[in-house]
């Protein structure tokens, strides 16, 4: 069994994935346009919409859909965990994603991270931008993300 993100858009799905293809070093997968699938017959706008994207990013698979921009809310209460290898890759990366959108918290410096801030893309999509630091706590392990033994 394996659990994916699924980003829904409002008409932007691929130039998103495209985006973050070109700045966060992913790969775009396979992209499926509405007038792309078996027995489709839409035209015009609603016939470009995504109806189906992956994207990797590391060893992540992200999904991605576009939804009727009627419909479409950004997503709210769900962050996606960019962890990065470096506090200039956060610093990078922050400030490509941050690029007309909107800053929830500043990238700096705390206990657990090099690096950490937070923010909502130009596409709608939060973000959580992470360079851990080393922790030599019982409660905290090296990458506090993995399961602990608590005794």
């Amino acid at each position: 069994m394996k659990i994916y993100t699924q980003l829904n858009f409002g008409g932007n799905c691929e130039e998103a994935f495209r985006f973050y293809e070109k700045n966060l070093g992913g790969k775009v997968l396979f992209i499926m346009h509405q007038d792309e699938a078996p027995g489709s017959a839409p035209t015009g706008p609603a016939g470009k919409a995504v109806i189906h994207a992956r994207l990797a990013i590391g060893d992540t698979i992200l999904m991605g859909n576009d939804v009727p921009p009627s419909v479409f809310q950004n997503i709210r209460s769900v962050y996606i965990y960019l962890s990065v290898d470096s506090s200039e890759e956060a610093e990078r990366a922050y400030a490509i994603l941050a690029e007309d959108g909107q800053v929830f918290g500043p990238l700096q410096e705390t206990f657990y991270a090099t690096r950490f801030g937070q923010l909502r893309d130009q596409f709608g999509v939060s973000w959580s931008i992470i360079h851990e630091r080393a922790m030599n706590s019982k409660r905290l392990a090296p990458n506090y993300l993995q399961v602990i033994d608590p005794s």
